[in-house]
């Protein structure tokens, strides 16, 4: 089968971290951050409103993104734009992770926080 054009894998999802993020060095040397993130929205499917949640993992590689990861607070609420694959490259391994281009922290306004 052909690989798909980038543009084919690209998603954008918002959430908040859950728990803490872990950051490693690869044998190369480069700064590799994981974390998962929360996302619940309200969705419409086929005309009918629909609660949308799950928690997908995030994977950030390379210092610039390492350190905005580090700089997160637990429970940040975040945008993140990456590609999908898979979590490692056994045969028959199907999990999903999200590896990240672009990570950013969302400002949330509460009524508390006016």
């Amino acid at each position: 089968m052909p690989a798909a054009p980038a543009a084919d894998n690209c998603l954008v999802i918002a959430g908040q971290l859950a728990g803490t993020c872990e950051t490693r060095i690869s044998p190369a040397g480069i700064p590799i951050s994981r974390f998962l993130l929360e996302h619940h929205s309200g969705q419409t499917e086929a005309g009918t409103p629909r609660e949308a949640r799950c928690r997908i993992a995030v994977m950030a590689c390379g210092e610039g993104l390492s350190r905005v990861v580090g700089q997160l607070p637990s429970g940040a609420a975040v945008r993140v734009r990456g590609f999908l694959s898979r979590a490692n490259h056994r045969a028959g391994e199907y999990r999903l992770v999200l590896h990240a281009a672009h990570i950013e922290q969302i400002v949330v306004v509460t009524p508390e926080s006016l």
